[in-house]
C-alpha cells in the first residue's frame, strides 16, 4: 500500500484531498497543527502526524522512518497581517518541508506542491487579452504571490527532489470560505464589483484541483509548472449571476466601484488590521488581487501530460457548492 502525506489536511484543499486519498486506497496520513479542528477529518483511517514547518530537525524526527511515496503540500497562508509571515509561511515552510523529505524518504515518487497563479502576477493585461502561461516570467505584485513563487524556487534548488507545481486559479467549492462571503452579500441582495474595465475570469472546482494532484503525482514532468483552470473563460457578473440563481434571490443592488475607491477601502483595512492586530478581507493584497483584469490561463500542458479533464464547469460547480451551503446551515 502506497503512503501519502498531505499537508495543510484540515483546510479547505486539504481535506478534499485527504478524502480522495483514502478513496484510492492509500495509507493516509494527515499533517496538522495542535490547533487545526479536525471536523472534515473524521475517518477512521486518517492517520494524524503534528508537523511545525517552522523547525528543520522536528521536521526530520517526525518523518523519519515513514518514506511517503507522495507528498502533497497544500499547506500555506493566504492571508496574513505581516507581509513577512507570508515569506516565513510559505517560503521557508516549503523549503523546511521539502529538505525533511528529501532527508527521509528515499523512495518517494513526488512531491507536489499547491501553489497559484497569483505567482504569474499582471501579465497580459492588454486587451484583447491572452492566455496566461507557464512560460511568461512571473511579476507577482502581491506579497502572497512573491511568498509562493519563491517556494517554487527553493523547490527548484532542492538537490534530488523529484517534484510537480501546480498553479491553479481560483478555487471554490464546499467548505470554502471567501466566495461564501460573496454568496452571502448576494443573499442579502448586494453584489460588489470592482473596476469599470472588462475582467476576464477563471475557475477551478475543488474536485477538480484534487483529480489534478493526483495526476500530477502519478504523472507529473520533474520541475514542471502547470496551470489550472476549468478550462472556462467567464465575465466578471457569471459567477455572481449564478450565484443569485442557485439562491432564488430577486432583486440585486449591483454596486460596481472604480478602483481608486477600491484602493481607499483597502488602505483603510490595512490601517486597521496593524491598529488592531486582526486581519481584515479589504486590504492592499486583496486590491491587487482585484485590480488585475486577465485571469485567462493556458490549461494545455495539464491536459496533454497529465491526462487532466475538468468535471466542472463554474454552472454545476455553483450548483454543487450553493447546495453544500445551505445543506450546512451557512446561507
Amino acid at each position: 500500500m502506497k503512503r501519502i502525506l498531505v499537508t495543510g489536511a484540515s483546510g479547505f484543499i486539504g481535506s478534499f484531498i485527504v478524502e480522495e486519498a483514502l478513496r484510492r486506497g492509500f495509507e493516509t496520513w494527515a499533517a496538522v497543527r495542535k490547533s487545526s479542528s479536525r471536523k472534515y477529518l473524521t475517518d477512521g483511517r486518517i492517520r494524524f502526524i503534528e508537523l511545525n514547518l517552522d523547525d528543520p530537525d522536528d521536521l526530520k524526527d517526525k518523518l523519519s522512518g515513514r518514506d511517503f511515496s507522495y507528498v502533497v503540500h497544500a499547506a500555506g497562508a493566504t492571508k496574513c497581517l505581516h507581509a513577512d509571515d507570508f515569506f516565513r509561511i510559505n517560503t521557508v515552510g516549503t523549503r523546511n518541508l521539502a529538505a525533511a523529505v528529501t532527508a527521509t524518504c528515499p523512495n518517494l515518487e513526488r512531491f507536489v506542491f499547491i501553489s497559484s497563479l497569483s505567482v504569474c502576477g499582471p501579465v497580459r493585461e492588454k486587451q484583447p487579452y491572452n492566455d496566461i502561461t507557464a512560460a511568461d516570467t512571473p511579476r507577482p505584485d502581491t506579497a502572497y504571490g512573491r511568498s509562493k513563487l519563491e517556494a517554487e524556487r527553493a523547490l527548484d534548488a532542492m538537490p534530488g527532489l523529484k517534484f510537480s507545481v501546480l498553479r491553479p486559479t481560483g478555487v471554490y467549492g464546499p467548505r470554502e470560505k471567501d466566495y461564501f462571503m460573496m454568496a452571502k452579500s448576494i443573499k442579502r441582495h448586494v453584489d460588489f464589483a470592482a473596476g469599470l474595465r472588462p475582467q476576464d475570469l477563471t475557475f477551478i472546482y475543488v474536485k477538480d484541483l484534487v483529480q489534478a494532484v493526483f495526476l500530477a503525482a502519478e504523472h507529473g514532468r520533474d520541475g514542471a509548472r502547470y496551470l489550472l483552470s476549468d478550462g472556462n473563460v467567464y465575465s466578471s457578473r457569471t459567477f455572481s449571476d449564478l450565484i443569485q440563481a442557485e439562491l432564488g434571490v430577486k432583486g440585486l443592488l449591483r454596486i460596481k466601484a472604480p478602483l481608486w475607491l477600491l484602493r481607499a477601502i483597502t488602505a483603510g483595512g490595512d490601517c486597521l488590521g496593524r491598529l488592531t492586530g486582526r486581519l481584515t478581507a479589504l486590504n492592499n493584497d486583496k486590491y491587487k488581487i482585484m485590480k488585475q483584469r486577465n485571469w485567462r490561463c493556458d490549461i494545455t500542458p495539464a491536459v496533454d501530460e497529465l491526462g487532466y479533464e475538468p468535471q466542472y464547469d463554474l454552472c454545476r460547480g455553483v450548483r454543487e457548492t450553493m447546495a453544500w451551503y445551505k445543506q450546512n446551515k451557512w446561507l
